[in-house]
This record gives structure tokens, C-alpha cells and sequence, in this order.
């Protein structure tokens, strides 16, 4: 039998005091909230975003496909990944991007890097929160049966279109990849793969990772017009660029096993 949706008030309430707790994007981790480089007024993405799938949009019917045919994948290393991917810290990002980047990233030895996307950050959650509020889509684990990588308590009854894990997880990348425009290619692999978990995990329909994704490049777009943006761009950039000179900044492990994974193709046949 199908699991009962919350009813959208019940929705609406839980999904306010979850953007209290945690910012934009549910998740287990408190990140605080940074101030953003965007002003009211200055970019609505429900302006660039489709709708969410509905019945009858065979997005929607692909979005329940993907759910059922993905649980399998959560007892092995790729389920683990978007196990792992479920933390949304500082930290976090910054350790799951360090293979990425080809140096290990922290709070404490990039915190230019770590300000710039906070603050960039900030702009593209508050935009998902925006388009989610609008849409009010409920969770594939509500319209069918199906393993979840987390409890479902975490993500309360927030909901999923557009996805903010994918969003931040997005900014990061499409961030880092100015920063280290040489590897901009494995950086924004590892930002599809971040997003793609979510889906693997079963906290999100594919479609809302692919809104979550087009969410932050929208919303990025306009606030990479902003002079403060780019001052302290520029200010990560350079901070980046001495890390990678000092053969003192240390160097990520497993980073082969880790690149095996962003490589697994985790979207499921449909045409069978």
C-alpha cells in the first residue's frame, strides 16, 4: 500500500520550522545562515523553474520509476556515497569536494573559499525555499513504498521540488570550479554525483535534483553580477591558489575509489 501524504498544511508548518533549523536545503546538519550578495526583488527562479511533475506529466511517472528501480542500490559503496552525502556541513562539502579539487579542503585552511559560497549560498537556498513553497511536492517515499538513506524524521515533511541538498551541493561546485578552473571537470562531477545521491537515497525524485541543479545555476547567474561576489572571488581565489603551490596543504586519500563511484551510472533503464 502506498504511504499517505501529509496533509499541505502539516507540510507547510513542518517545512517553515525546518528552514528556522536549518537554513534552506533540509539536512542533518545546523548550518548557520550567512548573509547573501542578492537584495529582495532582485531574481525570482519560479520565473526560470518548470512546474514539478504532476499526474499525467510523464516526468512524474519517470520520477516513480526511478525511486522503485534506485532502492537496490542503497547496500552498496554507491548507496554509502549518498549515505554520506546526507551531511550538509562546512566541513562536510569541503571533505567531499577535496578529491575534487586535488588538496584537502577545510574550514580552517580555506576560509575565503568557505565565506564566498557561504554567502553565495545563502542566495541560491533562499531561492529553492522559495520554488519549494510554491510547488509543494511531496517526497517519493510518501507516494510509494521504498528503503530511505535517512530517517525520514530528518527531512520531516519538507518538500521536494526543488531539492536543496542538490542546490548546495551544486553551489559548491559551480563555485570551486572558478576557483580551480583546471579541474572544473572532476569538481562538477562530484557536484552531479552530490545531487544524484539524493535520488540514490530516496529522499528526492530525480526530477527535483534536476531542479535543485538548475535552481543554482539560475540563481548564480545573478549573483555573479554582484561587485561583492566577485571581490571576495577573487580574494578565494588567490586563497586557492596558494593551498595548491604549498606542498605542505595535505592531499586527500581514496580518491580513485571515490572517482569510481561519481562515475557509476545510477539512472535506471526506463524503457523496460
Amino acid at each position: 500500500m502506498p504511504i499517505t501524504v501529509a496533509r499541505p498544511r502539516r507540510i507547510a508548518i513542518a517545512g517553515a520550522l525546518m528552514l528556522a533549523l536549518f537554513g534552506a536545503g533540509t539536512g542533518i546538519a545546523k548550518r548557520e545562515r550567512a548573509e547573501g550578495y542578492l537584495s529582495p526583488g532582485d531574481f525570482d527562479v519560479t520565473t526560470v523553474l518548470e512546474p514539478a511533475p504532476r499526474k499525467g506529466d510523464p516526468r512524474y511517472d519517470a520520477d516513480r520509476k526511478i525511486f522503485r528501480a534506485t532502492r537496490v542500490l542503497l547496500n552498496t559503496p554507491r548507496g554509502a556515497m549518498a549515505t554520506s552525502d546526507v551531511d550538509t556541513s562546512n566541513a562536510a562539502l569541503m571533505r567531499d569536494f577535496s578529491c575534487a579539487v586535488g588538496m584537502s579542503l577545510t574550514p580552517q585552511n580555506a576560509p575565503a573559499t568557505l565565506n564566498v559560497v557561504a554567502r553565495a549560498g545563502a542566495d541560491t537556498a533562499a531561492q529553492t525555499t522559495i520554488a519549494k513553497n510554491v510547488y509543494r511536492r511531496a517526497r517519493p517515499f510518501h507516494q510509494d513504498r521504498g528503503a530511505v538513506c535517512q530517517p525520514v524524521a530528518e527531512l520531516g515533511d519538507s518538500y521536494d521540488y526543488p531539492s536543496g541538498h542538490t542546490t548546495w551541493g551544486w553551489t559548491w561546485a559551480l563555485i570551486l570550479s572558478e576557483l580551480a578552473p583546471d579541474r572544473a571537470g572532476p569538481i562538477l562531477r562530484r557536484g552531479r554525483a552530490y545531487g544524484d545521491s539524493r535520488f540514490v537515497c530516496g529522499a528526492h525524485n530525480e526530477s527535483a535534483v534536476e531542479g535543485g541543479m538548475l535552481s543554482g545555476s539560475a540563481t548564480m547567474a545573478v549573483v555573479r553580477t554582484k561587485a561583492a561576489f566577485q571581490a571576495d572571488l577573487a580574494s578565494a581565489r588567490a586563497e586557492i591558489a596558494r593551498l595548491r603551490a604549498d606542498p605542505a596543504t595535505p592531499r586527500p586519500q581514496g580518491c580513485a575509489a571515490e572517482e569510481a563511484l561519481v562515475a557509476q551510472r545510477v539512472m535506471p533503464r526506463l524503457d523496460r
